[in-house]
Parts: structure tokens; sequence; C-alpha cells
């Protein structure tokens, strides 16, 4: 069996357009995409929670996909962003956003978002609405996010 450690990945480095075609695909997966920063400590201690429900929906067979989205420099991608998850081995998969001007991709997430991390997008499977969470989640908050219709 093949293992690949976390400090061995590489996170995906994305444009808003292409992130938004990731969660916005029509399928039955609810997507939990968490924004962070490796500078921001609400953001980082918030973290643990995303992994809980990440290995809860392993766990239990839920479509549930967990997307760290940082918000870090794209020139700190393989200094600080890397060695920080290989520090703390983490098995979200993590994707790096770059974008400069969040004029340019806020509203595009949620309308409600005014900027500030950590912030999180529940995008659940259609008809359903997606939600959106600004500030510090707790695993349980989340769960309840998720299964609410």
């Amino acid at each position: 069996m093949a293992f690949t450690s976390v400090s061995a990945q590489k996170p995906t480095v994305y444009k808003i357009n292409e992130l938004l075609n990731r969660i916005n695909n029509d399928s039955d997966t609810t997507y939990v995409v968490n924004f962070w920063a490796t500078w921001c400590k609400p953001c980082v201690a918030e973290l643990p929670e995303f992994e809980k429900l990440h290995l809860d929906a392993k766990d239990n067979n839920r479509k549930t996909k967990v997307l760290l989205v940082s918000m870090d420099f794209v020139e700190e991608l393989d200094k600080k962003l890397k060695d920080f998850l290989a520090k703390n081995k983490y098995t979200c998969e993590v994707v790096l956003l770059d974008e400069i001007n969040g004029n340019d991709f806020i509203n595009k997430i949620s309308e409600k978002w005014s900027g500030a991390i950590p912030a999180t997008l529940i995008v659940k499977p259609k008809p359903q609405g997606n939600e959106f969470i600004e500030g510090k989640v707790t695993v349980e908050c989340l769960l309840a996010a998720i299964l609410a219709k």
C-alpha cells in the first residue's frame, strides 16, 4: 500500500475561478471550505476542528470534503506553508489561493464576507443553499450546519 506523508504534499495553487469551479460542481458532496492563513492566530487555532470534521466524515462515510484554502502569499508556499503543514500533519486537502486584491474575489465567495479570516463557506448539494460563517467555528457548529436541511 502506498503511503504519502503530509510533508510530501504540495498544496495546489488556485485562482478564484478555479476554486469556484471546484466547489460549485453540482455533485452530491458537501464542501466545507475554510479560508485561513499561517499568520492568523484564530485561524491556526481552529484548524484542528476541520481536521476532526475531515476524519469524522471519513469514519461515517459522509460525502463531505474539507478544503483548507490558505490565504498566505504564493511566494511563501515552499517555505512557510509546506513547513507548517508538515509540522502539524494535517490530512485535509490544502490549496493556496493566489489572489491579492480581495475586491476581486470576496463577493464571489459570499456577499456576507467582510474579508476577515477565519471564514468558512459550506457548499451543499443542490437544491440546498450555501452557508457562510465568518469567525472561528467548532466541529459541532460545522456538523450542525452540514446536517441541517
